[in-house]
């Protein structure tokens, strides 16, 4: 470790000691507040806090960047008066997890609650997370957040569950509009400039990149466009290196491809496909489309460039971009413009079904939101988690105040106005008033009042009428109403899906985990060679040397073994 991250390391040790010092669910008295949560459960919802008028005050630490909301935030004070408790949260701030979980292991005090991404096998391996089986069944709402099935998956060598996946959880029907995972991305206006045309395949989609930014080099007002870019810093280069499993017609088990058919393990960077792909990429970058930052910019820097509306197109995940990008187009009137992006279904040749959309929700039990040994109040900390998730609770998190955030109709039907969706996307408005608690559990689907969605976006009238003109007349164009109407849907894959939550808690104790961390090292070291290479094929092969000597059979091979470890456990339940 050199002596700048010795540094750095030691400096985030000291602010992470202030920071969490004295957590773990001290109290404070405010004013007294209706309990009614409206609980959908026989157990009575809130804490004895809530009813006393004192507020339990809890932290939190989430092991990837976030928005820090205001001390004195609205929802989160609403929030607090009918549970009792509120939640001080802390996100990722120029580390890796694996860093940052490391500096919090070596202090040895934790904030109350913290989900650990990939260092969440740190946090278990140091014995710094609370053991949840003995509470599970005392929280209604928790209990049945997730199947026993579910719960099982979640269970750890010790056998004890540690963490609660808080996502992909559906409740009722599911109401997916929006696709909140990796596609090509590309503006409405080079669709728009083309006639809307079919485009499903790699080269196509490129082929119109090149020909609308011939014809269009700039934006309105002379800034130069970026025809596409990539995000690679950090774990965030999945934006890079994943594309040919995609390409071939197969989802985001993350780390490899699992063939359905044999249920055998396949390495997607080797691939004929995975040539094919950079050697586009290489070709691009020649050509001048490829924006030759991609490989040094920080995300930050990613996101600012999509909020200018320059970027044309690029490969990324939604949940990464589209919910500070987009508002920030909407704020400077550039979705007006044809500046909001649309799924394309692409796959390497013509005839290959796409399944980047696939049905149902994905629990990933690689992390998840967990109770530390630091906590002094673990029962009022689930408390509060139970709480988080009765149906007022949850519509104030995902909707806010009614007649503020949003308004409801003769049907019971929640919608919003223009002023509202511009309020809602200001950047200002939700760090002072908006409070979703996001890494805390939350449904999708359908509210318990059967009429409305758990989530704004996915109303099928809200959604729509939020849109701007220019996504809607694409939608009409291609015969869509949502974002996942452009690309179709697939059924879940099986029983085994995602591998990626194996993989993300991989280590170098195995020889397997090892040979995984190296493959991460290297692609971020050669992949970008690979793409700006003046000889291709030479890096190519240069790359394939250096890769195949990290030994990634013992990779594949410790994946086999887990994939048929899960279709075993899958068939106690069938």
């Amino acid at each position: 470790m050199n002596t700048k991250k010795i540094f750095s390391v030691l400096l985030t040790a000291t602010m992470v000691a202030a920071m969490f010092t004295g957590c773990g669910g001290g109290e404070s008295d405010t004013t007294s507040a209706d309990t009614n949560t409206g609980a959908n459960t026989p157990a009575e919802s809130g804490s004895d806090a809530a009813k006393s008028g004192e507020i339990k005050e809890f932290t939190a630490f989430f092991a990837v960047p976030g928005s820090e909301k205001n001390d004195d935030n609205e929802i989160q004070q609403m929030i607090a008066e009918k549970t009792g408790a509120r939640v001080k949260e802390t996100w990722l701030t120029g580390q890796s997890a694996q860093e940052a979980i490391g500096t919090l292991i070596a202090g040895g005090e934790y904030p109350d609650f913290i989900d650990g991404g990939d260092g969440a096998k740190q946090l278990y391996d140091a014995g710094a997370l609370v053991p949840l089986d003995d509470y599970i069944d005392k929280y209604p709402n928790i209990k049945e957040f997730l199947t026993e099935e579910q719960w099982d998956r979640l269970r750890q060598d010790d056998g004890h569950i540690y963490w609660i996946q808080q996502f992909g959880n559906i409740h009722g029907e599911e109401k997916a509009t929006v696709h909140n995972d990796e596609a090509f991305w590309i503006q409405t206006r080079v669709l728009e400039w083309a006639g809307y045309p079919e485009v499903h395949t790699m080269d196509q989609y490129f082929d119109l990149i090149e020909s609308y930014n011939e014809a269009n080099p700039t934006m309105e007002d002379g800034t130069a466009n970026i025809p596409y870019t990539i995000l690679c810093e950090d774990w965030r280069y999945f934006c890079l290196e994943n594309a040919p499993q995609f390409l071939d017609g197969y989802p985001n088990d993350g780390s490899c491809i699992v063939d359905p058919d044999t249920l055998t393990i396949i390495d997607y960077n080797t691939t004929p496909t995975a040539k094919r792909y950079f050697q586009k990429l290489n070709e691009e970058f020649q050509k001048g489309i490829v924006d030759p930052e991609s490989f040094t910019q920080t995300y930050d820097e990613y996101i600012a460039k999509l909020s200018t509306g320059r970027v044309l197109g690029m490969i990324d995940q939604w949940w990464d971009f589209a919910y500070t990008a987009n508002d920030a187009l909407k704020q400077q009137g550039l979705d007006l413009k044809g500046c909001n992006y649309v799924p394309l279904p692409i796959t390497i040749d013509e005839g290959i079904k796409n399944q980047w959309h696939n049905s149902g929700g994905v629990l990933n039990v690689s992390s998840g939101l967990s109770v530390t040994t630091s906590c002094k109040d673990v029962e009022g900390a689930l408390q509060f988690v139970n709480d988080l998730l009765d149906q007022e609770i949850h519509d104030l998190r995902y909707w806010g105040v009614q007649g503020v955030d949003y308004e409801v109709d003769e049907n019971g039907e929640f919608y919003r106005t223009e002023e509202m969706r511009m309020q809602v996307a200001n950047t200002a408005y939700k760090a002072s008033h908006l409070c979703d608690y996001s890494y805390f559990p939350n449904y999708k689907g359908t509210s318990r009042d059967g009429i409305n969605a758990m989530w704004p976006q996915d109303q099928p009238k809200e959604f729509y009428d939020s849109l701007s003109e220019n996504v809607q007349k694409c939608f009409e164009a291609y015969g869509a109403e949502t974002y996942v109407d452009m690309l179709g849907t697939s059924e879940a894959p099986g029983p085994w899906y995602p591998m990626y939550s194996y993989s993300s808690n991989m280590t170098t104790e195995t020889e397997g985990g090892t040979a995984w961390l190296k493959m991460g090292e290297i692609k971020h070291e050669w992949l970008p060679k690979v793409v700006m290479a003046s000889d291709f094929e030479g890096a190519w092969e240069e790359y394939l040397e250096v890769y195949n000597g990290c030994n990634p059979q013992a990779f594949i091979d410790e994946m086999q073994v887990e994939l048929d470890r899960r279709m075993e456990e899958a068939a106690k339940y069938n």
